[in-house]
Formats: C-alpha cells, structure tokens, sequence
C-alpha cells in the first residue's frame, strides 16, 4: 500500500506542477479549475495521511510558479500566498473550528467577505510614496516586473502622502467579459488561437514584453490588501479596504463584514445568484477573519494563510435557446449531434454549441427546437445541456425527427448500437475528416494543410482520397485561393517531409480503429514496420502490453481489408516510406526517465518528443527534481535556470543524440 501511495503523490505531484507551469506561465491550462482543485485535495489528504511522503517543493507547499527570465524579477515585501479552497458548509464549518482550535477563542468571529476576481494578482511597490514598480505574484517571494504594462490602468494612483518609505499594495487585475469577447475576436479575425478565459487573457496581457499591448487591451483592476497594514494603525481588514478606497484605489464594492459564518454562508447563496449578472468573472467568495491582530495569531503556512479561505462556486448553469440541430460526421462516418445555441457567457467563455453524444440522448431528454435548455460545462471545460425547462417550451414544437440520409451524399443512415452512422465510405465530409486526421499534428504533421486548403482541393478536383495528396503539384498549389510561390512551396516542402514521418505517426494517422497516439507508438515498437503488422494474427497483436483482443481483432480485420491494402500499396509507389521502428526489446533504454525541451531546436519539438517518448522516456513541460535531462536549445527560458537551480542535468542537441542511440 505505502509503495502505491508513494507512486500516487509522486504522480500527483508531476500533473499538478506540469499544471502550475501551463497556467501561471504559459496561459494555456490543461486543466479545468475545478480538476486541479480535486487532484490538489488528493493529494494534500495523501501528505497528510503519510507526512514521511512530504516535501518542500510539493504543489502544496509552494505558491504559483517561478518567475519567466524576460522580465526583471521582484521581491515582495511580505509573501505573497494562495488560499486554501472550500466547497461545502461542512468544509467552512471545518475552517472556523480550525480558529478556534488555534486561538482557543469562544467568542464571536467577524468575517470579510469579498468576491474572489478570477484574475491575476499584483503587488505595488511605493517607496517616499512613489511608484516605483508592480510585479506578478510569481512564487510569492520574486515576481516579474510588469510596471510599464500596469501603466495604462486607471485603479491606482502613482503618488500617495503621507505613507511608510516602503509599502506595497496587493490587488488581482482582471479583463471584463466584454473586454475578453472583444480580444477572441480580434484574436480570430488575425488567425490566433482564442484565450481560454479572461484570466489567462489577462496573464497573456500583463505578460507582454511590449507594453503597447498592454494599453490596447482594457486590464482593470480592484485592490485589495496591504504587506504590512499595522505600518498604518490599521485594525481589520474592513478598515484596510477603506483606506485604500479613501487613497483612490479601485475597491470592489461587493465586500461585507459579517458577525458570524451563518452569515457568511447566506451572502454566498445571495452572490451566487448575482454571479451572472457582473461584468466581470468570478469564481467564488473570498472569506477573512476581520481582525488584524488575530490574523497574527493564526499566522500561516508555507503556501496559505490561516485566517482565510476561498470558498469555490460550484459549475455556473446559463439557460439559453436551442435554436438548431447540426450533424456532424467522423472519419469512421459516425455522427455526432452538435446543439446550436444562443451564445450566453458560461464559466469564462461564450458558448454557442454543445454536443448531444448520440440519438438516444436528444430522445431521453425529449429535445426540441426552440426549447430552452440550461447549460453548463462538463468538468469545467466542456459545454454540455443538463436539463430541458418543459415549463417554458414553446406551443406547437414537434419531436426531433434525424434525416434517413446523409445531406452531404444522400447516402443511408444505420443505426449501430447507441449511434448513427453513414455508410458510404466515398462521403465528401467523410473524406475530408480522414484526410485533417491525415495530415493533424499528432499524425502525419502536414503544416499548412488546413481544413480551408482541403476543402479548395477537394471541389477542385484534385483530392479525393490521401494518396492524392502525394499527387499535388506546385501548380496546383499556386493556383488556391489565398497561396503565392512561397506557401505553395512550403507546403509542398511539407508534404514530401511526410513521407517519412515515423511509423507511429502514420499508424495514427491511418485512423486504425481504437488506436490513438499512445497504442499506435506501442504497435510501431512492437512490429518495426508495416508489412509486420499486416501479417500479424489476432493473438500475435493481443499479445503485445495494451492491445486487448477487442482492439486485436478490430485492427486485424481492418488491416486485411481490399482497400486499406491497396492504398498502402499506392502510398508506397508514391514515396510514403515510414520510417522503421526496431522492437520494443531493443528501444526501451529510456523507460522511466524524464525530460523537459526548452529553446529553439534544429528540428520540430513533436519530432523530439515523439523520438524520446517511443525510447519510452516521458516529456514534461516543466523542471522539477524528478527531471533526468533538460534538453536545451537556443535562446532558453527560466527552464535552464530552475533546471540549474535544482542540479537536473542539461544537455544540448548534440549529446541528446548520443542519449538516443544509447552511447551516452
């Protein structure tokens, strides 16, 4: 049990610090809030059960994340910390038996309550009250200078009088929901990818290294704490928000002092139902006890103080209309409903669709046309309908009748079990969902082949099936909307580069049945190539680690179909020639080491950590003390400098090759 306990937190602690790193410093969470809140209680109950198992670099020990090396580091004045979370009234009621238990106090406990601003937070340095820089939280000893990209905010001022030499002002900046939709937009319009939510809009903002970005966009912000408050004879935190208020700092206005946690709990259902109607995205209620001098007492710990806690909203639920049904197929040809809805914010974004699964989920919820439907998202990510309001369906709405055929290619559909397919094989939006899986960024990585380009191709006549694409001429590429010499080249550069992809990759990008990135690297090991494949039986494949005999026989069967046959005849005449991955016997040298890639590499970073994971290495994005190599290009971020800090080895293009050919 203690092996696997160990095994447990040790994962736990790798997930959640990979996490840390995308969120803080990259703004591009992989997890939902609400994920990385139940791995974080998972794991911090596990430290708890097993102190032995503890220690000082854990996620619950530390606060955010190092800061990034292009900007000038800062350090705070006092620490900046986390919260602790809550969920339910037994969590809360948990938490002021805990103060009471500390202070050995019986009386009344006044509380702070504000709005906790799903935001960035920010520390503001005066000195002989002046201005004189902010930074990020960071890991709440050193954050990064973002003075010159604060500037532009109207919440603060740039002077006070008469203050301490030193002070520092706490505060969250944050992007209204208009703000946010506007910038996606724009976003869209230039071709990049959407922010996930306004806080990591706001992250990506403040993080700009050239502040004109930071002007154009609107940041805001509301303050909300002081480093060290007795410098001003201030006794509770009520008094703290006043101060600032009076010396022209942006306040939230939705704050309140309560006598008792009853209290507390009522003005968290009463800010629940208000949620939606602010401007700005919130997560939850902020809860502190008042008084300044029994916060001392409690003190904190090495990440949390002990005297608040962030009590959590649960999955925001917007009603909205249904206004249509879309169908959308697969690669396999399965369909998938997709409800077309009035956009409505939710959680963080705008949501204008969401997946019905399959029939039977349309026929149990009785789904129709015009009904209005209360959404939320599944895990915190994605949209889902949760219940139908029946009471405010519209007069003379009918059952949700599917088609019989396919609109793209007038085909049947059948059912299969719970799904509906198409089976015409031949099917345009068939064709053209095999050939983005084809040519995706897991697969065969042609850069360049957008669903827009295959669309022109195919109406063009000049695709109808993925070896065509090995057909393609630079004329034929110049001629496409939207293409001149130099990206008709590139992409035919890209598509003779894939050619010899490795064979996990074209196993992948085959669309084998049940096989995804992961299976398709183990088959590559397992058989070296193509032709070993084709000729394995049943109990040969369901004998190698992963591959059931479900999955066994549905690759089989596929492998000894007619066409799958000449079409990897007709990809070999054209060049296609994967390249060969030996036995997994002989490539297992780096199983159970770790990497990080950080810089410029000579080749693409998918190819690198697509080589490391077939040798069986895993390859994390950030440093920590389990990392066995980072692999360092040019131009490194803070990577090679934790990496350093922590004596984790680094090593070049140069000696990685020597690592994967095993001579070194």
């Amino acid at each position: 049990m203690t092996d696997r306990v160990a095994a447990r937190v040790l994962e736990l602690r790798l997930i959640l610090t990979e996490a840390n790193y995308r969120y803080y410093l990259e703004q591009d969470p992989e997890l939902s809030d609400r994920e990385y809140d139940r791995l974080f209680a998972e794991l911090k109950a596990l430290e708890t059960a097993h102190p032995e198992l503890q220690t000082s670099d854990s996620p619950t020990q530390t606060v955010g994340a190092p800061p990034q090396s292009t900007f000038e580091s800062r350090r705070h004045l006092e620490p900046m910390l986390s919260l602790d979370n809550a969920f339910t009234r037994d969590e809360l009621e948990a938490f002021e038996a805990r103060i009471r238990r500390t202070l050995a106090y019986e009386g009344a406990i006044a509380y702070l309550a504000e709005l906790k601003i799903d935001g960035l937070s920010v520390s503001l340095r005066y000195e002989q009250g002046t201005l004189v820089w902010a930074a990020t939280r960071g890991n709440g000893v050193v954050g990064e200078d973002v003075t010159l990209n604060l500037m532009a905010l109207g919440d603060f001022p740039r002077r006070l009088e008469g203050v301490p030499d030193r002070l520092e002002v706490r505060g969250e900046v944050y992007l209204s929901k208009a703000e946010f939709a506007r910038i996606n937009a724009e976003r869209a319009r230039g071709g990049e990818p959407p922010f996930r939510n306004p806080r990591n809009a706001a992250s990506g903002t403040l993080r700009q290294v050239d502040p004109k970005v930071s002007s154009e966009r609107g940041l805001r912000a509301f303050f909300y704490g002081l480093a060290r408050p007795d410098q001003l004879g201030l006794k509770t935190q009520g008094e703290i928000l006043a101060w600032l208020e009076r010396r022209g700092f942006c306040v939230n206005e939705k704050r309140r002092t309560l006598d008792s946690l009853a209290g507390v709990e009522a003005l968290i259902g009463e800010w629940l139902s208000e949620r939606g109607h602010l401007s700005y995205e919130v997560d939850g209620v902020v809860i502190k006890v008042d008084r300044l001098d029994l916060q001392e007492d409690l003190g904190a710990t090495s990440r949390a103080p002990r005297w608040a806690i962030a009590y959590k909203f649960p999955a925001e639920e917007v009603s909205t209309e249904l206004r249509a049904i879309t169908l959308q197929v697969g690669r396999t040809g399965k369909i998938t409903p997709v409800a077309e809805l009035e956009p409505r914010f939710v959680d963080g974004s705008v949501v204008s669709r969401a997946t019905l699964h399959n029939p039977g989920f349309i026929a149990e919820k009785d789904l129709r046309l015009g009904d209005r439907v209360v959404i939320h998202k599944s895990g915190g990510i994605i949209p889902e309908i949760k219940r139908v309001l029946y009471d405010q369906r519209p007069s003379g709405s009918v059952p949700y009748a599917f088609s019989e055929r396919c609109p793209e290619c007038g085909a049947a559909l059948v059912f299969e079990g719970a799904n509906l397919f198409w089976v015409n094989p031949n099917c345009r939006a068939q064709l053209l969902e095999r050939l983005r899986h084809y040519a995706s960024r897991q697969a065969m990585d042609i850069e360049g082949l957008a669903k827009k380009t295959l669309e022109q191709l195919m109406e063009r006549g000049l695709v109808g099936r993925i070896a065509d694409l090995y057909r393609l001429s630079f004329e034929d590429l110049e001629a496409l909307e939207g293409f001149a010499e130099l990206s008709a080249r590139k992409l035919l550069n890209e598509i003779e580069r894939s050619k010899t992809r490795s064979l996990a990759r074209f196993l992948t990008a085959l669309g084998l049945p049940h096989v995804g990135r992961g299976t398709a690297s183990v088959l590559a090991r397992s058989f070296g190539s193509v032709a070993a494949l084709r000729a394995a039986s049943p109990e040969e494949l369901s004998a190698v680690p992963d591959i059931g005999p479900v999955t066994a026989k549905a690759i089989y069967a596929v492998m000894q179909r007619g066409e799958v046959g000449e079409l990897l005849e007709e990809l070999a005449e054209l060049g296609v020639s994967p390249s060969q991955d030996a036995p997994a016997s002989r490539q297992q040298h780096l199983s159970g080491m770790r990497f990080v890639l950080t810089g410029t590499l000579t080749r693409p970073r998918s190819e690198v950590k697509a080589e490391l994971e077939a040798l069986g290495a895993k390859v994390g994005s950030s440093v920590s003390r389990q990392t066995d190599y980072l692999v360092a290009g040019a131009s490194p971020g803070s990577k090679l400098a934790r990496a350093e800090a922590l004596g984790v080895k680094v090593v070049g293009e140069e000696e990685l090759t020597g690592i994967l050919r095993h001579e070194i």
